[in-house]
């Protein structure tokens, strides 16, 4: 009998999650799929962001989707303006 070794495949959202990104690149991310109903972030909402949340920025340029994106989801909509 021969044993074979189950190799999963990389868990491409997962690493898409958890890359480190520059702001630029993160409102790409963040923006991207976003629903309908949810405000769409902007350069200037993410540094405001950034500026009132300084504790989740250990590395000063480093932005993530799994440390970001939820809390920027929840900061946000109380910081559009409805036009």
């Amino acid at each position: 009998m021969v044993l074979y070794e189950v190799m999963r495949s990389p868990d491409v959202d997962r690493i898409r999650c958890e890359k480190q990104l520059s702001m630029p690149a993160f409102l790409e991310a963040y923006n991207e799929d976003l629903p309908e109903q949810f405000p769409k972030a902007t350069a200037e909402l993410l540094v405001e962001f950034k500026k009132q949340n300084t504790a989740l920025f250990k590395q000063v340029r480093t932005w993530s989707l799994d440390q970001h994106r939820k809390k920027v989801m929840d900061w946000l909509p109380a910081h559009t303006r409805v036009s």
